[in-house]
């Protein structure tokens, strides 16, 4: 039997102890030491793969750098705690034991301490043994690293007189690449090569580097158009739309309200189109105003009386585009709107990370300005895509940025360089822009008898939501109240009512369908000067009321009314609701000097004693809208633009210009085009329903076309804007010139002067000059639908 005494027993305790943490710490080392080395040695080896970018390298490299100095000191720890074994070892073999067999049981039991040293002494020479091949390795990345970097640190900017723009670029490149972190995102790394690489692969002011692999994969060929088809069933849209504003629950309601109608609509505009419906598109819908970013004012306002046209015409739009059958995404946030567009993130200094996924895009004039902050070049690139939402539109002398600077047309919202045609109207009264309109109840022939015998002939409905429209009206209502029951719909609080007349009936603010049921039985909704061209007016003849408002003498603009001042637009509104006067007119439509109250009252008087029923333009029902978006999308391409017009130069006898296709017509007071002309199939509109007209000097090209019972169509002022169209009309001209100026083509015919227009952005239906006689292209419009010549749907 072995017995060992008390120091003996106490001493092996005293080593178990010590030994068994030490090794789960030893075995942790290696572990860590295992997964440090497949990590670091993975990392080098994964920047050699192919595509990686070459800025990666030398950050990968400058690690692996780092980790190597770690793994040599784990060695060294290695071999300085076998070191400290072997001491313990040798402290403990001098300790005084029992001799003979006694001594013996302390030997056995530290047999597996030897074995762990030997262990320990193995894996410190392992880890110097990888150190040392890491460092090898690390060696010859690095020398390739030098090669690279040396490559990269001899890259000159290239003089290639296709990248003019190339060498301003990168000094620009060297003094703002840190301005943005989106430079970096795309690998720029502040040296020569990748300022190159940027500029030439991910914009394209610089020419491919010669050294760089340029042979990339063929894409495969993009997966056929699916075709549009008109949809039934508007629920899909509600969820598109989204929550969280009253905006958005304003416009929601509205679309459900005129689901049927919609659904009717789109059925018999199906019918008229015999499955010629066309491809189907990807489209954006930004509502910038609604955003946080823009200050979003008419969600607050919704409930209480602020203005709703915006809302309407987004509503309408929103379920047009639907129900021609295209694939929407809609978005009322700036963080939505970045990601659908892929903005690469930092400032937006950069372009798209990816090809816009969009073919168009409809916003306003904040979601314009917030795609040109985050879409860098990009914007350039697809701005032909975008279709603005533009109230009271935007004349070409205030859209194109140089002229509008050196002529003084500049404003707040101008200067976009867009087609004018991009921009979309809510009503027709600038020609150079797009009518998108909007849409009012329709009535059937049953409600249409049922309002007509349910009409309150002494019962008037002012128009006008908040307070400060009836200020300084006593006089006009004074008038009014002594024939009939005057009517209001004015927003007000319960503690503080409204300051109208104590004559007046206030409704307060009432939901579309109460409003709706309250101009069914009026006999007149009267406005007294604003808001401008709202659908109010629209809505009120729809349903069986006479319009009465004010003739603005003289006409407000931005030149002499404060609301008008900054739009860009030089717009005469001789009223307050234009299209009501131009295209409506008597007797649905009276315009009357309000400072005089002779008329005043004798209009009422007369509107009193005259009958009229339900009207409402065909261009403003639901079919109307959806026959103009699907005409929009089918045929306005603004992405591939027709020639500019030539530079003005003498020809020779060899190089004489192809004959005009216009010819004078059989009155030869205008020109027509030509029977014999060829006719592009594509052009839209069809050039054969041009005339071309002389204005006076004191009328613009619109007003002259209107005058003719025609529109005025700026598509084809490059038919125009040649020097023989002069001749063809017996117009003498004793010298011809190029110049930009929205009035051109025109002829000064005192000095007998031509003038041909110089810049295509700049052909302009607006604007007049008493020094001018302007070429007008005029043509002709389907009936209730100006927006559309006869042939063009």
């Amino acid at each position: 039997m072995i017995t060992v005494n008390a120091d003996g027993k106490i001493m092996v305790r005293r080593c178990l102890v010590t030994l068994r943490p030490f090794r789960i710490f030893v075995l942790g080392i290696g572990f860590f030491t295992l997964c440090f080395l497949m990590t670091s040695l993975g990392g080098q080896f994964s920047a050699k793969r192919l595509g990686d970018s070459p800025f990666t390298i030398r950050t990968e490299v400058m690690g692996a750098l780092e980790s190597r100095g770690v793994l040599r000191r784990m060695s060294d720890m290695l071999e300085l705690l076998m070191k400290r074994m072997d001491i313990l070892a040798r402290l403990e073999n001098g300790t005084d034991f029992h001799k003979g067999d006694e001594a013996r049981f302390p030997l056995d039991r530290f047999q597996p301490a030897a074995g762990l040293m030997e262990r320990i002494q193995a894996i410190a020479q392992n880890v110097s043994d990888i150190a040392i091949k890491v460092d090898q390795i690390l060696r010859n990345s690095l020398m390739n690293a030098k090669m690279g970097d040396g490559r990269r640190d001899q890259c000159e900017v290239p003089r290639d007189p296709k990248y003019p723009d190339c060498a301003g670029k990168v000094e620009w490149m060297r003094a703002r690449w840190t301005s943005d972190p989106c430079y970096a995102f795309f690998g720029v790394d502040g040296t020569e090569c990748s300022f190159l690489i940027y500029l030439s692969e991910v914009e394209w002011f610089c020419p491919p580097l010669p050294w760089r692999n340029q042979t990339a994969a063929p894409s495969p060929p993009p997966p056929p158009r699916a075709q549009a088809a008109f949809r039934s069933n508007l629920a899909p849209l509600l969820e598109l739309v989204g929550t969280g504003k009253e905006s958005l629950s304003f416009m929601k309601k509205r679309i459900r309200h005129l689901a049927q109608q919609w659904l009717r609509a789109a059925r018999r505009l199906e019918q008229k189109l015999k499955g010629q419906q066309g491809d189907q598109k990807h489209i954006l819908i930004h509502i910038g105003f609604l955003t946080e970013e823009s200050g979003d004012v008419f969600s607050p306002r919704v409930l209480k009386g602020g203005p709703l046209g915006e809302m309407v015409q987004w509503a309408d739009i929103l379920a047009a585009l639907f129900l021609l059958g295209h694939s929407l995404k809609v978005t009322v946030s700036l963080k939505e709107l970045q990601s659908n567009l892929g903005v690469p993130p930092g400032r937006g200094n950069c372009p798209l990370t990816n090809p816009l996924p969009f073919d168009l895009i409809y916003t306003d004039y904040h979601g314009l300005q917030q795609m040109k902050q985050h879409m860098g070049l990009s914007f350039k690139k697809y701005r032909c895509r975008v279709r603005v939402i533009d109230t009271f539109g935007t004349e070409p002398a205030y859209n194109h940025e140089e002229y509008a600077t050196l002529r003084g047309f500049r404003t707040n919202w101008g200067y976009w360089n867009l087609h004018p045609s991009q921009f979309m109207t809510m009503f027709p009264h600038t020609p150079d822009n797009s009518f998108m309109g909007f849409v009012s109840e329709e009535l059937n022939q049953t409600e249409r008898q049922r309002i007509k015998s349910n009409k309150v002939g002494s019962m008037a409905v002012v128009y006008g939501k908040e307070a400060s429209i009836w200020k300084g009206k006593e006089k006009f209502l004074a008038i009014l109240n002594k024939y009939m029951e005057i009517h209001g719909t004015v927003y007000y609080e319960t503690q503080r009512p409204p300051e109208v007349p104590a004559f007046v009936k206030n409704h307060g603010l009432l939901p579309q369908h109460e409003f709706q049921q309250l101009l069914r039985k009026a006999k007149l909704f009267i406005g007294f000067g604003f808001p401008y061209e709202g659908p109010a007016p629209l809505e009120a003849i729809a349903n069986g009321c006479v319009f009465l408002q004010a003739r603005f003498n003289p006409p407000h603009s931005s030149l002499n009314h404060e609301f008008f001042r900054g739009k860009p637009t030089s717009r005469e509104v001789s009223s307050q609701h234009p299209y009501a006067e131009d295209f409506i007119g008597k007797p649905h439509v009276w315009t009357v000097d309000y400072n005089n109250s002779e008329e005043f009252e004798a209009a009422i008087k007369t509107i009193l004693r005259t009958q009229v029923d339900p009207y409402l333009p065909y261009e403003y029902t639901c079919e109307g809208m959806l026959e103009r978006i699907h005409a929009y999308i089918q045929h306005q391409d603004f992405c591939t633009m027709p020639s500019p017009p030539p530079p003005a130069k003498a020809q020779s006898p060899a190089m004489q210009s192809p004959p005009s296709p216009l010819a004078l017509s059989p009155n030869a007071t205008h020109l027509v085009w030509s029977p014999s002309a060829l006719r592009d199939p594509h052009a839209w509109p069809p050039a054969d329903s041009l005339q071309v007209w002389l204005s006076e000097g004191r009328h613009s090209c619109t007003e002259t076309c209107r005058r003719r019972g025609l529109v005025c169509e700026p598509t084809f002022f490059r038919f125009l804007n040649k020097k023989e169209v002069f001749l063809q009309l017996s117009i003498t001209c004793d010298s011809t010139e190029y110049e930009m100026n929205h009035l051109y083509p025109a002829v000064a015919e005192n000095v007998h002067e031509c003038y041909l227009q110089k810049e295509p952005l700049l052909f302009s239906c607006a604007g007049h000059n008493t020094k001018y006689r302007r070429l007008c292209p005029c043509r002709d419009y389907r009936e209730g639908q100006v927006a559309l010549c006869r042939d063009c749907l």
